[in-house]
Protein backbone atom coordinates (compact mmCIF):
# COMPACT_ATOMS: atom_id res chain seq x y z
CA UNK A 1 0.00 0.00 0.00
CA UNK A 2 1.19 3.14 -0.68
CA UNK A 3 -0.23 6.90 0.46
CA UNK A 4 1.14 8.27 -3.04
CA UNK A 5 -1.34 5.76 -5.45
CA UNK A 6 -3.96 4.75 -2.83
CA UNK A 7 -4.41 9.14 -0.90
CA UNK A 8 -3.68 10.62 -4.16
CA UNK A 9 -6.78 12.76 -2.75
CA UNK A 10 -5.78 13.10 1.02
CA UNK A 11 -3.61 15.80 1.60
CA UNK A 12 -5.44 17.28 4.27
CA UNK A 13 -5.85 14.40 6.23
CA UNK A 14 -2.19 13.07 6.11
CA UNK A 15 -1.39 16.77 6.93
CA UNK A 16 -3.50 15.61 9.99
CA UNK A 17 -2.19 12.40 10.73
CA UNK A 18 1.62 13.31 10.57
CA UNK A 19 0.59 15.95 12.72
CA UNK A 20 -0.69 13.62 15.14
CA UNK A 21 1.88 11.05 14.90
CA UNK A 22 4.20 13.79 16.26
CA UNK A 23 2.11 14.95 19.20
CA UNK A 24 1.62 10.93 20.16
CA UNK A 25 5.41 10.26 19.77
CA UNK A 26 5.76 13.81 22.42
CA UNK A 27 3.23 12.70 24.68
CA UNK A 28 5.21 9.30 25.25
CA UNK A 29 7.92 11.65 25.76
CA UNK A 30 6.12 13.61 28.31
CA UNK A 31 5.30 10.19 30.03
CA UNK A 32 8.72 8.79 30.23
CA UNK A 33 9.63 12.39 31.77
CA UNK A 34 7.38 11.93 34.76
CA UNK A 35 8.10 7.97 35.28
CA UNK A 36 11.50 9.12 35.98
CA UNK A 37 10.60 11.77 37.95
CA UNK A 38 8.79 9.49 39.85
CA UNK A 39 12.33 7.36 40.30
CA UNK A 40 13.98 10.27 41.07
CA UNK A 41 11.75 11.31 43.97
CA UNK A 42 11.20 7.57 45.04
CA UNK A 43 15.32 7.24 45.46
CA UNK A 44 15.28 10.85 47.28
CA UNK A 45 12.89 9.93 49.70
CA UNK A 46 14.76 6.36 50.30
CA UNK A 47 18.26 8.10 50.97
CA UNK A 48 16.19 10.22 53.56
CA UNK A 49 14.91 7.36 55.24
CA UNK A 50 18.12 5.48 55.63
CA UNK A 51 19.63 8.53 56.98
CA UNK A 52 16.84 9.09 59.17
CA UNK A 53 17.45 5.71 60.53
CA UNK A 54 21.52 5.52 60.13
CA UNK A 55 22.34 8.32 62.42
CA UNK A 56 25.87 9.53 62.74
CA UNK A 57 27.29 7.72 66.03
CA UNK A 58 30.29 7.81 68.38
CA UNK A 59 32.58 4.62 68.43
CA UNK A 60 31.24 3.58 71.33
CA UNK A 61 27.34 4.03 70.95
CA UNK A 62 28.59 1.52 67.63
CA UNK A 63 26.01 -1.47 67.73
CA UNK A 64 27.31 -4.99 68.57
CA UNK A 65 24.12 -7.25 68.68
CA UNK A 66 23.52 -8.95 65.69
CA UNK A 67 19.58 -8.00 65.44
CA UNK A 68 21.57 -3.83 64.89
CA UNK A 69 24.13 -5.14 62.58
CA UNK A 70 21.87 -6.84 60.56
CA UNK A 71 19.40 -3.68 60.76
CA UNK A 72 22.12 -1.54 59.87
CA UNK A 73 23.29 -3.96 57.07
CA UNK A 74 19.10 -3.97 55.81
CA UNK A 75 19.66 0.06 55.62
CA UNK A 76 23.42 -0.15 53.61
CA UNK A 77 21.73 -2.29 50.95
CA UNK A 78 18.56 0.06 50.91
CA UNK A 79 20.55 2.91 50.26
CA UNK A 80 22.32 1.16 47.09
CA UNK A 81 19.01 -0.28 45.91
CA UNK A 82 18.29 3.71 45.87
CA UNK A 83 21.00 4.14 43.85
CA UNK A 84 20.09 1.94 41.44
CA UNK A 85 16.92 3.57 40.79
CA UNK A 86 18.62 6.52 40.60
CA UNK A 87 20.44 5.16 37.70
CA UNK A 88 17.26 4.15 36.11
CA UNK A 89 15.97 7.71 36.42
CA UNK A 90 19.26 8.73 34.21
CA UNK A 91 19.31 5.99 31.80
CA UNK A 92 15.03 7.16 30.78
CA UNK A 93 16.54 10.97 30.87
CA UNK A 94 19.03 10.35 28.23
CA UNK A 95 18.52 7.06 26.56
CA UNK A 96 15.20 7.91 26.35
CA UNK A 97 13.27 10.72 26.94
CA UNK A 98 16.29 12.68 26.04
CA UNK A 99 15.96 10.89 22.49
CA UNK A 100 12.49 10.87 21.92
CA UNK A 101 12.73 14.70 22.22
CA UNK A 102 15.28 15.36 19.71
CA UNK A 103 13.48 12.73 17.37
CA UNK A 104 10.39 15.09 17.62
CA UNK A 105 12.17 17.92 16.73
CA UNK A 106 13.83 16.28 13.71
CA UNK A 107 10.79 14.63 12.63
CA UNK A 108 9.09 18.19 12.84
CA UNK A 109 11.71 19.69 10.51
CA UNK A 110 11.14 16.82 8.10
CA UNK A 111 7.33 17.14 7.69
CA UNK A 112 7.13 20.78 7.62
CA UNK A 113 9.51 20.45 4.10
CA UNK A 114 7.49 17.92 2.98
CA UNK A 115 4.17 19.62 3.66
CA UNK A 116 6.18 22.87 1.62
CA UNK A 117 6.67 20.73 -1.14
CA UNK A 118 3.47 19.50 -1.74
CA UNK A 119 1.96 23.18 -1.05
CA UNK A 120 3.95 23.93 -3.97
CA UNK A 121 3.28 21.80 -6.14
CA UNK A 122 -0.38 22.19 -5.54
CA UNK A 123 0.13 26.33 -6.21
CA UNK A 124 2.04 25.28 -9.18
CA UNK A 125 -0.97 23.38 -11.15
CA UNK A 126 -2.93 26.60 -9.50
CA UNK A 127 -1.39 28.52 -11.35
CA UNK A 128 -1.32 26.36 -14.81
CA UNK A 129 -5.28 26.07 -14.40
CA UNK A 130 -5.82 29.66 -13.75
CA UNK A 131 -3.29 30.30 -17.33
CA UNK A 132 -5.52 27.57 -19.33
CA UNK A 133 -9.31 29.15 -17.52
CA UNK A 134 -8.22 32.53 -18.93
CA UNK A 135 -7.65 31.45 -22.17
CA UNK A 136 -10.35 29.66 -22.49
CA UNK A 137 -12.64 32.86 -21.19
CA UNK A 138 -10.56 35.10 -24.01
CA UNK A 139 -11.40 32.28 -26.67
CA UNK A 140 -14.84 32.09 -25.64
CA UNK A 141 -15.24 36.18 -26.13
CA UNK A 142 -13.58 36.62 -29.14
CA UNK A 143 -16.27 33.65 -30.98
CA UNK A 144 -19.08 35.39 -29.26
CA UNK A 145 -17.29 38.59 -30.94
CA UNK A 146 -16.51 37.13 -34.48
CA UNK A 147 -20.09 35.75 -34.34
CA UNK A 148 -21.41 39.25 -33.76
CA UNK A 149 -19.36 40.57 -36.09
CA UNK A 150 -20.72 37.98 -38.96
CA UNK A 151 -24.14 38.73 -38.65
CA UNK A 152 -23.76 42.66 -39.03
CA UNK A 153 -21.75 41.67 -41.83
CA UNK A 154 -24.61 39.57 -43.36
CA UNK A 155 -27.27 42.21 -42.33
CA UNK A 156 -25.47 44.71 -44.13
CA UNK A 157 -24.61 42.52 -47.33
CA UNK A 158 -28.35 42.22 -47.83
CA UNK A 159 -29.44 45.20 -47.31
CA UNK A 160 -29.76 47.63 -50.26
CA UNK A 161 -29.72 50.80 -49.02
CA UNK A 162 -26.59 49.71 -47.16
CA UNK A 163 -23.40 51.60 -48.73
CA UNK A 164 -20.55 49.66 -50.36
CA UNK A 165 -17.97 51.38 -47.71
CA UNK A 166 -20.27 50.67 -45.24
CA UNK A 167 -20.53 46.60 -46.19
CA UNK A 168 -16.76 46.90 -46.69
CA UNK A 169 -15.65 48.08 -43.21
CA UNK A 170 -18.30 45.20 -41.67
CA UNK A 171 -16.48 42.94 -44.02
CA UNK A 172 -13.16 43.79 -42.58
CA UNK A 173 -13.88 43.49 -39.28
CA UNK A 174 -15.28 40.18 -39.21
CA UNK A 175 -11.79 38.95 -40.83
CA UNK A 176 -9.86 40.78 -37.59
CA UNK A 177 -12.78 39.22 -35.13
CA UNK A 178 -12.01 35.80 -37.02
CA UNK A 179 -8.41 35.71 -36.45
CA UNK A 180 -8.26 36.82 -33.16
CA UNK A 181 -10.87 34.33 -32.21
CA UNK A 182 -8.43 31.89 -34.09
CA UNK A 183 -5.74 33.29 -32.07
CA UNK A 184 -7.48 32.74 -29.12
CA UNK A 185 -8.28 29.17 -30.22
CA UNK A 186 -4.37 28.01 -30.05
CA UNK A 187 -3.30 29.91 -27.37
CA UNK A 188 -6.44 28.41 -25.07
CA UNK A 189 -5.12 24.56 -26.86
CA UNK A 190 -1.61 25.25 -25.68
CA UNK A 191 -2.47 26.48 -22.62
CA UNK A 192 -4.84 23.60 -21.95
CA UNK A 193 -2.06 20.59 -22.99
CA UNK A 194 0.39 22.29 -20.45
CA UNK A 195 -1.90 22.05 -17.90
CA UNK A 196 -3.09 18.18 -18.08
CA UNK A 197 0.70 17.80 -18.54
CA UNK A 198 1.18 19.67 -15.00
CA UNK A 199 -1.87 17.75 -13.70
CA UNK A 200 -0.47 14.77 -14.65
CA UNK A 201 3.10 15.42 -13.43
CA UNK A 202 1.18 16.61 -10.33
CA UNK A 203 -0.64 13.54 -9.57
CA UNK A 204 1.28 10.65 -10.57
CA UNK A 205 4.84 11.91 -10.09
CA UNK A 206 4.94 14.78 -7.21
CA UNK A 207 2.63 14.29 -5.47
CA UNK A 208 3.13 10.64 -4.94
CA UNK A 209 6.65 11.30 -4.36
CA UNK A 210 6.05 13.37 -1.27
CA UNK A 211 3.17 11.42 0.27
CA UNK A 212 6.19 8.65 0.42
CA UNK A 213 8.31 10.66 1.88
CA UNK A 214 5.49 11.16 4.52
CA UNK A 215 4.93 7.74 4.45
CA UNK A 216 8.78 7.15 5.32
CA UNK A 217 8.76 9.94 7.81
CA UNK A 218 5.77 8.25 9.73
CA UNK A 219 6.64 4.49 9.19
CA UNK A 220 10.49 5.59 11.18
CA UNK A 221 8.14 7.48 13.73
CA UNK A 222 6.49 4.48 14.66
CA UNK A 223 9.46 1.93 14.35
CA UNK A 224 11.46 4.75 16.69
CA UNK A 225 8.29 4.32 19.42
CA UNK A 226 8.94 0.58 19.00
CA UNK A 227 12.80 1.12 20.26
CA UNK A 228 11.85 3.35 22.76
CA UNK A 229 9.38 1.02 24.43
CA UNK A 230 12.21 -1.19 23.96
CA UNK A 231 14.49 1.35 25.83
CA UNK A 232 12.69 1.39 28.60
CA UNK A 233 12.10 -1.91 29.73
CA UNK A 234 16.15 -2.69 29.09
CA UNK A 235 17.09 0.69 31.42
CA UNK A 236 14.95 -1.60 33.87
CA UNK A 237 16.73 -5.16 32.67
CA UNK A 238 19.69 -3.66 33.21
CA UNK A 239 19.62 -2.70 37.15
CA UNK A 240 17.51 -6.26 38.25
CA UNK A 241 20.55 -8.10 39.06
CA UNK A 242 22.16 -5.33 41.27
CA UNK A 243 18.77 -4.97 42.97
CA UNK A 244 18.44 -8.78 43.44
CA UNK A 245 21.92 -8.66 44.53
CA UNK A 246 20.86 -6.11 47.27
CA UNK A 247 17.64 -8.27 48.05
CA UNK A 248 20.14 -11.17 48.99
CA UNK A 249 22.03 -9.27 51.00
CA UNK A 250 19.27 -8.05 52.79
CA UNK A 251 17.80 -11.99 53.80
CA UNK A 252 21.48 -12.68 54.55
CA UNK A 253 21.54 -10.05 57.34
CA UNK A 254 18.48 -11.52 58.36
CA UNK A 255 20.02 -14.78 58.26
CA UNK A 256 22.83 -13.45 60.40
CA UNK A 257 20.62 -12.28 63.46
CA UNK A 258 21.93 -14.76 66.70
CA UNK A 259 19.96 -14.44 69.68
CA UNK A 260 22.48 -16.35 71.47
CA UNK A 261 25.35 -14.46 70.57
CA UNK A 262 23.45 -11.26 71.41
CA UNK A 263 22.47 -12.71 74.79
CA UNK A 264 26.32 -13.15 75.28
CA UNK A 265 26.72 -9.59 74.20
CA UNK A 266 24.10 -8.19 77.29
CA UNK A 267 26.09 -10.87 79.49
CA UNK A 268 29.34 -9.62 78.59
CA UNK A 269 28.43 -5.58 78.47
CA UNK A 270 26.18 -5.73 82.20
CA UNK A 271 28.12 -8.38 84.04
CA UNK A 272 29.77 -6.75 87.09
CA UNK A 273 31.93 -10.03 88.60
CA UNK A 274 30.52 -9.94 92.35
CA UNK A 275 29.10 -12.76 93.84
CA UNK A 276 25.29 -12.56 94.38
CA UNK A 277 24.53 -11.71 98.02
CA UNK A 278 24.75 -14.52 100.58
CA UNK A 279 22.28 -15.16 103.49
CA UNK A 280 22.51 -12.87 106.29
CA UNK A 281 23.34 -14.62 109.32
CA UNK A 282 20.63 -14.67 112.76
CA UNK A 283 22.36 -12.36 115.16
CA UNK A 284 20.80 -13.30 118.94
CA UNK A 285 19.88 -10.57 121.09
CA UNK A 286 18.07 -13.17 123.88
CA UNK A 287 21.65 -14.44 125.15
CA UNK A 288 21.40 -12.87 128.39
CA UNK A 289 18.20 -13.18 128.87
CA UNK A 290 17.32 -16.50 131.41
CA UNK A 291 15.52 -19.25 129.76
CA UNK A 292 12.29 -20.39 131.65
CA UNK A 293 11.19 -23.04 129.06
CA UNK A 294 12.34 -26.23 128.78
CA UNK A 295 16.03 -26.81 127.44
CA UNK A 296 14.10 -28.69 124.70
CA UNK A 297 12.84 -25.38 122.98
CA UNK A 298 13.98 -24.89 119.65
CA UNK A 299 17.29 -22.41 120.07
CA UNK A 300 19.39 -21.05 117.34
CA UNK A 301 23.22 -21.69 116.51
CA UNK A 302 25.65 -20.24 118.52
CA UNK A 303 29.06 -19.10 117.62
CA UNK A 304 31.63 -19.46 119.46
CA UNK A 305 31.71 -16.95 122.30
CA UNK A 306 28.06 -16.04 122.21
CA UNK A 307 28.20 -13.51 119.16
CA UNK A 308 27.57 -13.45 115.66
CA UNK A 309 31.01 -14.32 113.81
CA UNK A 310 31.69 -10.05 112.99
CA UNK A 311 34.29 -11.37 110.20
CA UNK A 312 31.25 -12.96 108.48
CA UNK A 313 28.73 -10.35 108.62
CA UNK A 314 30.79 -7.46 107.42
CA UNK A 315 31.54 -9.62 104.57
CA UNK A 316 27.71 -10.35 104.06
CA UNK A 317 26.94 -6.35 104.72
CA UNK A 318 29.71 -5.40 102.30
CA UNK A 319 27.27 -7.35 99.56
CA UNK A 320 25.66 -4.97 97.09
CA UNK A 321 22.13 -4.14 98.41
CA UNK A 322 20.53 -2.77 95.09
CA UNK A 323 20.19 -5.50 93.13
CA UNK A 324 16.60 -5.38 92.14
CA UNK A 325 16.07 -1.88 93.16
CA UNK A 326 17.57 1.65 92.26
CA UNK A 327 21.41 1.50 92.00
CA UNK A 328 23.45 4.83 93.67
CA UNK A 329 24.92 7.01 91.05
CA UNK A 330 28.64 6.95 91.28
CA UNK A 331 30.62 9.70 90.39
CA UNK A 332 32.64 9.14 87.26
CA UNK A 333 36.32 8.78 88.36
CA UNK A 334 39.70 8.07 86.05
CA UNK A 335 40.57 5.27 87.32
CA UNK A 336 37.11 4.03 86.45
CA UNK A 337 36.41 2.24 89.94
CA UNK A 338 32.98 3.52 90.20
CA UNK A 339 32.60 0.30 87.62
CA UNK A 340 31.99 -3.07 89.19
CA UNK A 341 34.66 -5.32 88.50
CA UNK A 342 34.32 -6.78 84.87
CA UNK A 343 33.30 -3.54 83.43
CA UNK A 344 36.12 -1.76 84.65
CA UNK A 345 38.41 -4.44 83.18
CA UNK A 346 37.14 -4.25 80.20
CA UNK A 347 36.73 -0.19 79.75
CA UNK A 348 40.16 -0.17 80.62
CA UNK A 349 41.55 -2.51 78.04
CA UNK A 350 39.47 -0.73 75.67
CA UNK A 351 41.45 2.82 77.26
CA UNK A 352 44.83 1.12 76.55
CA UNK A 353 44.34 -0.21 73.10
CA UNK A 354 43.42 3.08 72.15
CA UNK A 355 46.11 4.61 73.90
CA UNK A 356 48.61 2.26 72.49
CA UNK A 357 47.08 3.17 69.03
CA UNK A 358 47.63 6.94 69.53
CA UNK A 359 51.36 6.26 70.84
CA UNK A 360 51.88 3.85 67.42
CA UNK A 361 51.02 7.07 65.89
CA UNK A 362 53.06 9.16 67.52
CA UNK A 363 55.91 6.47 66.84
CA UNK A 364 55.05 7.07 63.02
CA UNK A 365 54.85 10.58 62.96
CA UNK A 366 58.09 10.78 64.89
CA UNK A 367 60.26 7.88 62.26
CA UNK A 368 58.81 10.38 59.50
CA UNK A 369 60.10 13.69 60.51
CA UNK A 370 63.35 12.33 61.26
CA UNK A 371 63.58 10.39 57.95
CA UNK A 372 62.32 14.23 56.58
CA UNK A 373 65.59 15.64 58.78
CA UNK A 374 67.90 13.44 57.14
CA UNK A 375 66.85 14.31 53.97
CA UNK A 376 66.93 17.70 54.63
CA UNK A 377 70.78 17.56 56.16
CA UNK A 378 71.80 15.61 52.92
CA UNK A 379 70.17 18.19 50.93
CA UNK A 380 69.62 21.47 52.89
CA UNK A 381 68.47 23.30 49.39
CA UNK A 382 65.45 21.26 50.18
CA UNK A 383 64.55 22.95 53.31
CA UNK A 384 66.36 23.32 57.19
CA UNK A 385 66.42 20.48 59.26
CA UNK A 386 66.44 22.96 62.58
CA UNK A 387 62.45 24.21 61.57
CA UNK A 388 61.70 19.97 62.05
CA UNK A 389 63.10 19.77 65.32
CA UNK A 390 59.84 22.00 67.72
CA UNK A 391 57.87 19.50 65.68
CA UNK A 392 59.92 16.20 67.01
CA UNK A 393 60.18 17.58 70.27
CA UNK A 394 56.47 18.12 70.70
CA UNK A 395 55.98 14.15 69.40
CA UNK A 396 58.14 13.12 71.70
CA UNK A 397 56.78 14.73 74.76
CA UNK A 398 53.31 13.29 73.27
CA UNK A 399 54.89 10.03 73.20
CA UNK A 400 56.12 10.43 76.76
CA UNK A 401 52.61 11.49 78.41
CA UNK A 402 50.93 8.41 76.07
CA UNK A 403 53.59 5.93 77.59
CA UNK A 404 52.43 7.44 81.23
CA UNK A 405 48.95 7.06 80.51
CA UNK A 406 49.43 3.45 79.10
CA UNK A 407 51.38 2.76 82.37
CA UNK A 408 49.11 3.82 84.95
CA UNK A 409 45.92 2.28 82.77
CA UNK A 410 48.06 -0.84 83.05
CA UNK A 411 48.56 -0.71 86.77
CA UNK A 412 44.77 -0.13 87.17
CA UNK A 413 44.23 -3.06 85.00
CA UNK A 414 46.85 -5.42 87.17
CA UNK A 415 44.86 -4.02 90.42
CA UNK A 416 41.67 -5.19 89.03
CA UNK A 417 42.87 -8.74 87.65
CA UNK A 418 44.53 -9.14 91.03
CA UNK A 419 41.29 -8.86 92.75
CA UNK A 420 39.38 -10.57 90.39
CA UNK A 421 37.44 -14.27 91.52
CA UNK A 422 39.09 -17.48 91.18
CA UNK A 423 37.66 -18.32 87.64
CA UNK A 424 38.25 -14.60 86.10
CA UNK A 425 41.90 -15.44 87.40
CA UNK A 426 41.95 -18.69 85.75
CA UNK A 427 41.15 -16.78 82.67
CA UNK A 428 42.96 -13.80 82.57
CA UNK A 429 45.96 -16.41 83.72
CA UNK A 430 45.03 -18.27 80.18
CA UNK A 431 44.79 -15.15 78.20
CA UNK A 432 48.31 -14.25 78.85
CA UNK A 433 49.45 -17.81 78.81
CA UNK A 434 47.75 -18.40 75.11
CA UNK A 435 49.83 -17.65 72.54
CA UNK A 436 47.30 -16.93 69.20
CA UNK A 437 49.19 -17.13 65.71
CA UNK A 438 50.25 -13.99 64.51
CA UNK A 439 47.72 -11.82 63.02
CA UNK A 440 45.04 -13.62 64.70
CA UNK A 441 42.72 -11.68 67.31
CA UNK A 442 41.85 -13.23 70.11
CA UNK A 443 38.54 -13.86 72.22
CA UNK A 444 39.37 -11.08 74.06
CA UNK A 445 39.46 -8.59 71.12
CA UNK A 446 43.25 -7.18 71.03
CA UNK A 447 45.99 -8.86 69.94
CA UNK A 448 47.77 -11.60 71.78
CA UNK A 449 51.60 -10.09 70.22
CA UNK A 450 51.02 -6.31 72.26
CA UNK A 451 54.41 -5.82 73.63
CA UNK A 452 52.57 -3.39 76.24
CA UNK A 453 51.48 -6.03 78.04
CA UNK A 454 54.23 -8.11 78.30
CA UNK A 455 55.53 -6.76 81.55
CA UNK A 456 52.09 -8.26 83.52
CA UNK A 457 53.04 -11.29 84.89
CA UNK A 458 48.90 -12.78 85.40
CA UNK A 459 47.52 -13.65 88.92
CA UNK A 460 48.71 -16.84 90.12
CA UNK A 461 45.71 -19.07 90.74
CA UNK A 462 44.96 -21.24 93.61
CA UNK A 463 46.42 -24.73 93.34
CA UNK A 464 43.54 -26.67 94.67
CA UNK A 465 40.72 -24.10 93.38
CA UNK A 466 39.92 -26.79 91.01
CA UNK A 467 39.85 -30.11 93.34
CA UNK A 468 35.71 -30.06 94.23
CA UNK A 469 35.33 -30.27 90.78
CA UNK A 470 36.68 -33.69 90.01
CA UNK A 471 35.39 -35.65 93.35
CA UNK A 472 32.59 -37.42 92.05
CA UNK A 473 33.21 -41.01 91.08
CA UNK A 474 30.62 -41.56 88.37
CA UNK A 475 31.63 -39.30 85.18
CA UNK A 476 28.82 -36.76 84.24
CA UNK A 477 27.21 -37.37 80.82
CA UNK A 478 27.80 -35.44 77.92
CA UNK A 479 25.15 -32.61 77.05
CA UNK A 480 26.86 -31.69 73.66
CA UNK A 481 30.34 -31.07 71.74
CA UNK A 482 32.66 -27.94 71.00
CA UNK A 483 36.02 -27.46 68.59
CA UNK A 484 38.37 -25.61 69.32
CA UNK A 485 39.25 -22.29 67.41
CA UNK A 486 42.91 -21.68 69.65
CA UNK A 487 45.31 -23.71 71.21
CA UNK A 488 45.68 -23.54 75.03
CA UNK A 489 48.82 -24.62 77.03
CA UNK A 490 46.27 -25.93 80.21
CA UNK A 491 48.81 -24.60 82.38
CA UNK A 492 46.75 -23.93 85.68
CA UNK A 493 45.11 -26.66 87.79
CA UNK A 494 41.80 -27.90 86.74
CA UNK A 495 42.14 -26.96 83.21
CA UNK A 496 42.80 -29.02 80.35
CA UNK A 497 45.38 -28.73 77.35
CA UNK A 498 43.52 -28.85 74.10
CA UNK A 499 44.87 -28.15 70.31
CA UNK A 500 43.56 -25.64 68.02
CA UNK A 501 40.09 -27.69 65.78
CA UNK A 502 40.39 -30.55 68.56
CA UNK A 503 36.92 -31.95 69.19
CA UNK A 504 35.82 -32.28 72.47
CA UNK A 505 32.35 -33.20 74.72
CA UNK A 506 30.54 -30.72 76.71
CA UNK A 507 29.83 -32.09 80.61
CA UNK A 508 29.15 -28.79 82.20
CA UNK A 509 28.29 -25.43 80.54
CA UNK A 510 29.70 -21.87 81.17
CA UNK A 511 28.35 -20.67 84.31
CA UNK A 512 28.47 -16.93 83.64
CA UNK A 513 32.50 -16.80 84.55
CA UNK A 514 33.84 -18.00 80.92
CA UNK A 515 35.04 -21.49 81.89
CA UNK A 516 33.29 -24.19 80.50
CA UNK A 517 34.03 -28.25 81.32
CA UNK A 518 34.90 -30.76 78.85
CA UNK A 519 36.39 -34.19 78.32
CA UNK A 520 38.44 -35.45 75.55
CA UNK A 521 37.92 -38.93 74.07
CA UNK A 522 40.34 -40.79 76.44
CA UNK A 523 38.51 -39.62 79.41
CA UNK A 524 40.42 -36.93 80.60
CA UNK A 525 38.18 -33.88 81.83
CA UNK A 526 39.35 -30.16 82.51
CA UNK A 527 38.34 -26.75 82.23
CA UNK A 528 38.57 -24.64 79.10
CA UNK A 529 38.12 -21.08 78.17
CA UNK A 530 34.35 -20.75 76.60
CA UNK A 531 35.90 -17.66 74.03
CA UNK A 532 38.43 -20.50 73.31
CA UNK A 533 35.80 -23.12 71.80
CA UNK A 534 32.75 -23.24 69.45
CA UNK A 535 29.97 -25.09 71.02
CA UNK A 536 27.18 -27.32 70.12
CA UNK A 537 24.68 -28.55 72.73
CA UNK A 538 22.31 -30.65 72.33
CA UNK A 539 18.65 -30.24 71.65
CA UNK A 540 17.05 -31.82 74.99
CA UNK A 541 20.14 -30.13 77.14
CA UNK A 542 19.68 -26.50 75.69
CA UNK A 543 17.18 -25.54 78.00
CA UNK A 544 18.37 -27.02 80.93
Amino acid sequence: MSWGTDLWDQFENLDKHTQWGIDFLERYAKFVKERLEIEQTYAKQLRSLVKKYCPKRSKEDEPRFTSCLSFYSILNELNDYAGQREVVAEEMGHKVYGELMRYSQDLKGERKHHLQEGRKAQQSLDQCWKHMDNSKKKFERECKEAEKSQLIYERLDSDINATKSEVEKAKSQLYLRQHMAEESKNEYAAQLQNFNSEQWKHFNVAIPQIFKNLQDMDGRRTVKLGEMYQSFAEVEQRVIPIISKCLEGMVTAAKNVDERRDSGIVVESFKSGFEPPGDFPFEDFSQNIQRTGSDGTIGTPKTEGGKPDPKHAVSRTKNKLWLFGKKPKAPTLEDLSHLPPEQRRKKLQQRIDELNKELQKEMDQRDALNKMKDVYEKNPQMGDPGSLQPKISETICNMEKLRSEIHKNESWLAEVEGKHGSRSERRASADVNHHAPHGRESPEGSYTDDHSQEHRSPPQPDPHEFDYEFDDDDPLPAIGHCKALYSFDGSNEGTLVMKENEVLYIIEEDKGDGWTRVRKQGGEEGYVPTSYVEISLEKNSKGS
